[in-house]
Formats: structure tokens, sequence, C-alpha cells
């Protein structure tokens, strides 16, 4: 392989209907050493804040042993150390989470350790792939096998693995009284992605949520719910220009760059979105069906896939990424977050002319200028959702 893979990841989680707090931990990291990912799902024993408290503490615990997960002592133990540390649940007098834990590297290859979650799925080509695995059995710990995987991914390859509360969905009722099961999530994952190839991992890991509620009585799901997937593939840009460069002479040279950039395209803003419909000769019209009470309605431009207004916009759309399902707002700001989810590499195009609109002091507060909002979405897509991030002031 002549490139390392760019490697996509996205997750969802839904808490247990009548709970405040999910009970499922999902932490990732990305090591700058040699650009591994590293991600933990953990599913504490029962739900709320108890079983949210141990899953927590072993995804935590997991990604700090991950650089010693190396052998097969060293994998039981690192487990058995997690297992110690855990709380006793005074009800049922045991300490228990399952996890999965995964490490991907850019050159492809993959290792993954499984204990009492789903097994996870590979992706290739449209269909499932079978991995064989070692079996590792901890001594102080009577059923409480780890299967390890060590594999190499192809280009496009995806990952997809879920906590049991996807697998157990609707279980009990009439139509899945074993629940939706390892079997049905395979299949769903199959189907789905035969007529959705483009979808990022985001994308796929909310769409197996919803359709894991979907399933369930009434959509009350009575379990956590998560899902993660990753894709191996080539990165994908989007370009984001928002406000007036300071000096109006370089308003060709923004809309010039606008114009050549290969990847997905977005204006936040009205005075950037009229120079470059001025520069480049593209009319500009408003999105009448995008009115709403809450949020500035959009508009429209050929060969630029979102136009909204701007501040607001972006203050918002830096919420919803704050946000574990902030991708499922319809609002403009939902689209730009959900644009900004689907691509790996976004490149900020920000003008410095200060608006003085924004210096109004009855404003609301989180409406901060241009600049610190930027900087914020750019900080919450590198360390929540391991985008690279370019900044670009004119």
């Amino acid at each position: 392989m002549s490139e390392p893979f760019f490697i996509d990841l996205g997750f969802s989680q839904c808490r247990k209907h009548g709970e405040d707090i999910c009970g499922d931990a999902f932490k990732f990291i990305k090591n700058m050493e040699d650009s591994r990912v590293v991600a933990v799902l953990s599913d504490g024993l029962g739900s709320g804040v108890k079983a949210n408290i141990l899953a927590s503490m072993t995804a935590t615990m997991a990604l700090k042993f991950a650089n010693e997960l190396t052998g097969p002592r060293g994998i039981l133990h690192a487990a058995e150390i997690m297992m110690d540390a855990l709380p006793i649940c005074q009800v049922r007098k045991i300490s228990y989470a399952t996890f999965t834990i995964l490490n991907a590297w850019p050159d492809g290859n993959v290792r993954i350790i499984e204990m009492g979650n789903p097994a996870f799925v590979l992706l290739r080509n449209d269909k499932v792939v079978e991995v064989p695995y070692e079996e590792l059995n901890p001594s102080k710990y009577d059923n409480r096998s780890m299967k390890v995987y060590h594999f190499k991914v192809d280009m496009w390859d995806r990952i997809v693995f879920f906590s049991d509360g996807v697998t157990q969905a609707a279980i009990g009722s009439d139509e899945l009284p074993l629940g939706w099961r390892e079997s049905g999530v395979s299949e769903y994952l199959v189907d789905y992605l035969s007529n959705s190839l483009d979808v990022s991992s985001y994308e796929v890991a909310e769409h197996v949520i919803s359709e894991a509620i979907s399933k369930e009585p009434h959509n009350i799901n009575k379990d956590d719910m998560t899902c993660a997937a990753l894709y191996f593939r080539n990165p994908r840009e989007m370009l984001l220009f928002t406000g007036p460069p300071y000096d109006s002479a370089r308003d060709a040279e923004c809309a010039s760059f606008l114009k050549n950039f290969v990847g997905d395209k977005a204006i936040c803003g009205g005075t950037s979105a009229e120079i470059v419909s001025r520069e480049l000769g593209r009319e500009l019209k408003m999105d009448l069906t995008s009115i709403s009470p809450d949020m500035p309605p959009m508009s429209t431009m050929d060969g630029v896939n979102l136009v909204t207004e701007g501040i607001f916009t972006l203050s918002k759309a830096a919420s919803y990424l704050e946000e574990v399902d902030g991708g499922r707002h319809n609002d403009p700001a939902g689209l730009l977050t959900r644009l900004m989810l689907r691509n790996d590499v976004i490149t900020f195009l920000v003008g410095t002319r200060i608006n003085e609109a924004h210096q109004d002091p009855n404003l609301p507060h989180d409406l901060e200028l241009r600049r610190n909002i930027v900087q914020r979405l750019a900080h919450t897509l590198e360390n929540h959702y391991l985008k690279k991030v370019v900044i670009k002031y004119v």
C-alpha cells in the first residue's frame, strides 16, 4: 500500500428510556506518535448512573492500557487490573463491565479485544468477513473469556461494533422474541451500505441506533444503546467560508479559492455569500422552505452545498457538535453539523473584517466573535471527532 488509510471514526448513543444518563461509555484517542486510533466501548452492569460509572472507569483504564496490550500475558494482566478496580454492585454482588478495545493503524493493521460485548462486524465489498480470533481466559475470573483479533483491512473496509442494547432490541416481542441479534444487525448493515456507498461512519452509527430503536415496541428502548463505526478510505475535504476579508481587495481571491476547492463547500454569512455571488456571477436565492422561528433562513447557490447565515448558525453548530447526538437536528445549523461530520479535513476561510452588529451588548452572550467561534468549532472537531482542521484568516 503506497498511501496510508484515513480512518473515519463515528459513534452514536441512546440512553435507556427513562434514564438521565447512558450506562454505556465510548472513548477514543488518536496517538500522535503513530497516528493510531484507539477506541473503547464499555457497557456497565445495569443502567443509569451506576452503570455509567462502571463503563466510564473501564473505558478510561482501557485507553491507558492500550499501549501495553501487545501479547496474551499483557492483555490478561490488564483485564484483571480493570476488573479488580471496578466497584461492587450492592444488589448483584459483582463488579462487571463489558468492553471492546480497538486499535487501528493507518497502515491497515487492526487489533480488537472483546469481552462480553457482541462481536464486531467487518464489511468488505458489501459482504461480512469472518475474522479468526484467539480466546483468552483470566485465571482470577470464571466465565469471562476474551476474544483477540489481529487482521489487516483493505481500502474501503468498514468495522462496526455495538453494545448488547442494539442486538437485544425488541427482545421478548412478538416480532423478535430473541431480539434483533447479531445476525440481524449484520444483515441490516449489508443492505444499508449496499445502497449507501458514500456514507460516513457517523451516519452508519446513527442509522444502526435509529433502526434498533424502531424495532422496539412503541420505539421505547429498554436498554442503553451505543454503536461505533470505522471506515478506511481516502480523506474527504470541505471548505467553510465565513466573514468578509479584512481588505475588500481580496474578495476576488476568496471567491476564486472557493471556486477551485475540490470537496464540499459551505458559506456561512450573508456578506460572504454576496461576495461569492458577485465575484463569480452566481445567483443567490433565499430558500423560503427553510424559514423557521428559531433560525435565519438558508439560501442556495450553484456549486455550493450549503449557504447559511453566519454568526448565529456557526455558534449553534458549535453547540450541536458538543452534544452526543448533535447531528440529529434538522435546522440550518444541524445541516452544517452533518456536513462537517461527513468530512475529514475541514478548511475554514475566515474573514477578519469586524461586523459592528456583533458588538451589540444586547445580542445573546454566546454570539461570540467569528474568530472565537471558529476556534471553538476547530477544537471540538479535532478533539471530539478526530477531524483535521486548517484555518486560513484573510
